[in-house]
Parts: structure tokens; sequence; C-alpha cells
């Protein structure tokens, strides 16, 4: 992990940087965060990490450790269905909006986004799958021009890049989404909101239950494990 040096947006640079160690498995659940650790590993003050530990805590992604510090917590499986629940609702009216207001603009950057995905996903990089999906998604939000879809997702956006960690570090044969991306993509394109809506809805519901399986699995093997991982800065 780099250093991070002062900036106006360093919580917010802490919080991606511990985000992303927990999806890349290099925190798995139950791993113990110390904020000295992790701001002597990241090469920040104190104050911009409690800053963002607080966030995450309350955000689910962690929580208390017995005896001291904070630990990354387990994935509660109801809670990755509700979520996908109000996704597939969410992601469907966005496609809808996004076939209805900005067909010619889907056409002209879209088709950028879908070649990168499938790019990502040749090269077996988990940190590239996860960041193309989600440029994708909000691609998607902007091109809907409802400016309540973006920060309504925000928080789901978290806890879908956990599952998304969780799964693709595992899985020996990482589920292409794309022709499924690209579909919606074409309906937006043509204009056919009722089609983009109803892709969209089948696409979340489909990665769900995709996503569930495999942490069923997961979960198993992980839920008594609780390793002490330290964040370290790079030489």
């Amino acid at each position: 992990m780099k250093e991070l040096t002062a900036a106006p947006t360093v919580v917010e640079r802490v919080y991606q940087a511990i985000i992303s160690e927990i999806s890349e498995g290099k925190l798995s659940p139950g791993s113990r965060i110390i904020q000295e650790e992790i701001a002597q590993g990241l090469g920040v003050s104190r104050q911009p990490v409690q800053q963002a530990l607080l966030l995450l805590r309350n955000q689910g992604v962690l929580q208390n450790a017995p005896g001291r510090g904070l630990m990354v917590a387990p994935m509660d499986l109801d809670y990755v269905q509700h979520m996908y629940n109000i996704r597939a609702v969410v992601e469907g009216l966005a496609c809808s909006l996004a076939a209805t207001k900005n067909s010619v603009l889907a056409a002209k950057l879209g088709p950028a986004l879908i070649k990168n995905g499938f790019k990502a996903v040749k090269s077996g990089s988990v940190t590239d799958m996860i960041t193309t999906d989600m440029k994708f998604h909000e691609f998607i939000y902007r091109l809907s021009e409802n400016p309540l879809i973006g920060p309504a997702m925000d928080t789901h956006w978290v806890q879908t890049h956990r599952v998304m960690g969780e799964v693709l570090m595992r899985d020996e044969t990482p589920r292409n989404i794309w022709d499924q991306h690209e579909e919606i993509l074409n309906a937006i394109i043509k204009g056919d909101a009722t089609g983009a809506e109803r892709m969209a809805r089948k696409h979340i519901t489909m990665a769900a239950k995709f996503m569930i399986n495999r942490m069923r699995g997961i979960t198993k093997n992980v839920e008594n494990a609780a390793p002490v991982t330290e964040i370290r800065a790079k030489k």
C-alpha cells in the first residue's frame, strides 16, 4: 500500500485504501485493524484514520474487536440479499431514465467502458474487475440525470465492493458479467427504456444469486478465523 500525503481529501483516500485492502482479501473478516498501525502504514496522522474508521464502522464494514481496536465485520448474508433487492429496483430505474434521456451519449461513451470491462476480466485482476464494474454503473447513474441515484447507491457500493472482492478472490472462473452489461447498454442506446429496465433488474438478480451462493461457502471457512493483519508502508 502506497503512503499517503496530507491533502484535503486524505480521509477519503484512507477510507478507500482500507476498503481496497478488504476487497482484495488482504484484510479478511475477523482481521483486527488498529488505527496506530494504519496511520503508520499509510504515512498519515491518526486524525484522518479515526474519521475513516468511524465511517466504515457506521457502514457496518468494521465492528469493535474484543479488547482493543476494530476488526473487519463478517458479511451478513441477509443484509447482502436485502442490498441487492434495493439495487435491482434503483438500477432498473437508472437504466430506464438513461434510455429515455441520453441514448446518444450512451452510444458515444459506453462502448469504451464495455471494452475495458472485458479486458479486466481477461486480466484476472480483482481490483480492475471491481473498478470497471463500478465505473459502468456510475456511468448509467449519470446518464439517468437523476441526482439522487448516485448518492443513494454510494453506501450500497461499499458493501457490493466487499462482496465482489470476497467472491472473486476465491473463484477460479470469475463470472463474466460484461455480456449482460453490453446488452443493457445496447438497450439504452436504442432508447428502449422498458427493455433496459428489465435487463438491469435481471442482471442484479442474477448477480445476487451468484454472489450469495459463493459467499455461503466462503463464510463457512472464515467465520471462526480472526487473524491479526497489519498494514505496513511499502519501502
